[in-house]
């Protein structure tokens, strides 16, 4: 599969619900939703705040050892849906004076990979026909926000 088969995303919004945690992903014209536990939407929206915890996160943990082996998230790519279910492959580029440059594809859920993602700058994907066949939730997003105005 090409890149060419993927639609770019980043996070638009994140919002508390009384399941969790909404998380808005969207590319310019249409905008999509998953919901994700509320400790890792919390960790999502510090990173994508500026927020630095007194302590390191999971996430902050992961990022640092990847970093420590020279290892770096160069994307996320959510694969597939089903039900309500999100699926996503981590991609990691590890270069190293120890080993070679590999190319690693881990399976992951979409909430850690964004969690990693916004750490460490590295670009979000949907394939394409995954993409096109989920409901735009652009008008849900905005009246989310218009109610958290009032």
């Amino acid at each position: 599969m090409s890149m060419e088969d993927h639609v770019r995303v980043e996070p638009v919004a994140l919002m508390p619900t009384s399941a969790g945690c909404a998380v808005f992903l969207g590319d310019g014209e249409k905008v999509i939703v998953f919901y994700i536990e509320p400790g890792i939407g919390a960790s999502i929206n510090a990173v994508m705040s500026g927020v630095q915890p007194p302590r390191p996160l999971t996430h902050d943990l992961f990022s640092q050892v990847l970093d420590a082996f020279g290892g770096k998230v160069d994307r996320v790519v959510i694969l597939k849906v089903e039900g309500d279910v999100f699926f996503a492959r981590m991609f990691i580029h590890a270069e190293n004076e120890i080993m070679e440059r590999k190319i690693i594809e881990i399976d992951a859920r979409p909430s850690d990979c964004l969690a990693l993602a916004v750490r460490q700058e590295a670009p979000v994907y949907v394939v394409k026909h995954v993409w096109d066949d989920l409901r735009d939730m652009t008008d849900v997003l905005v009246e989310l926000r218009d109610k958290a105005d009032e």
